[in-house]
Protein backbone atom coordinates (compact mmCIF):
# COMPACT_ATOMS: atom_id res chain seq x y z
CA UNK A 1 0.00 0.00 0.00
CA UNK A 2 1.29 3.42 -0.86
CA UNK A 3 2.38 5.85 1.83
CA UNK A 4 -0.48 8.12 0.78
CA UNK A 5 -3.11 5.53 1.86
CA UNK A 6 -3.44 4.16 5.35
CA UNK A 7 -5.93 2.15 7.44
CA UNK A 8 -6.90 3.56 10.84
CA UNK A 9 -8.45 1.47 13.63
CA UNK A 10 -11.15 2.95 15.83
CA UNK A 11 -9.95 2.66 19.41
CA UNK A 12 -12.18 1.02 22.03
CA UNK A 13 -12.49 4.24 24.03
CA UNK A 14 -13.42 6.60 21.16
CA UNK A 15 -16.59 7.27 19.22
CA UNK A 16 -16.78 7.19 15.43
CA UNK A 17 -16.85 11.00 15.42
CA UNK A 18 -13.69 11.20 17.55
CA UNK A 19 -11.95 8.72 15.27
CA UNK A 20 -12.85 10.73 12.15
CA UNK A 21 -11.61 13.93 13.82
CA UNK A 22 -8.32 12.21 14.73
CA UNK A 23 -7.82 11.06 11.14
CA UNK A 24 -8.50 14.58 9.82
CA UNK A 25 -6.09 16.11 12.34
CA UNK A 26 -3.35 13.81 10.97
CA UNK A 27 -3.93 15.24 7.47
CA UNK A 28 -5.96 12.41 5.93
CA UNK A 29 -9.33 12.31 4.19
CA UNK A 30 -11.49 9.23 4.77
CA UNK A 31 -12.29 7.33 1.56
CA UNK A 32 -13.30 3.91 2.84
CA UNK A 33 -14.65 1.99 5.80
CA UNK A 34 -14.69 -1.67 6.75
CA UNK A 35 -15.88 -3.62 9.74
CA UNK A 36 -14.44 -6.94 10.85
CA UNK A 37 -15.88 -9.22 13.52
CA UNK A 38 -13.48 -10.41 16.22
CA UNK A 39 -14.04 -13.89 17.62
CA UNK A 40 -12.97 -15.77 20.72
CA UNK A 41 -12.74 -19.56 20.88
CA UNK A 42 -14.70 -21.07 23.77
CA UNK A 43 -15.04 -24.84 24.10
CA UNK A 44 -14.08 -25.33 20.45
CA UNK A 45 -16.69 -22.86 19.20
CA UNK A 46 -16.01 -19.37 17.91
CA UNK A 47 -18.07 -16.69 19.60
CA UNK A 48 -18.17 -13.09 18.31
CA UNK A 49 -16.90 -10.67 20.96
CA UNK A 50 -16.91 -7.31 19.15
CA UNK A 51 -16.89 -5.53 15.81
CA UNK A 52 -13.68 -3.73 14.73
CA UNK A 53 -14.18 -0.61 12.60
CA UNK A 54 -11.42 0.63 10.30
CA UNK A 55 -11.24 3.68 8.06
CA UNK A 56 -9.03 4.11 5.03
CA UNK A 57 -7.54 7.56 4.61
CA UNK A 58 -5.70 9.29 1.78
CA UNK A 59 -3.04 11.87 2.67
CA UNK A 60 -4.09 15.42 1.80
CA UNK A 61 -1.74 17.11 -0.64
Amino acid sequence: MSKNKMWFDRQDDETLEQCLERIQSLGYTVVGRREKPLFEQVDGKYIPIKQQTQFQGIKNS
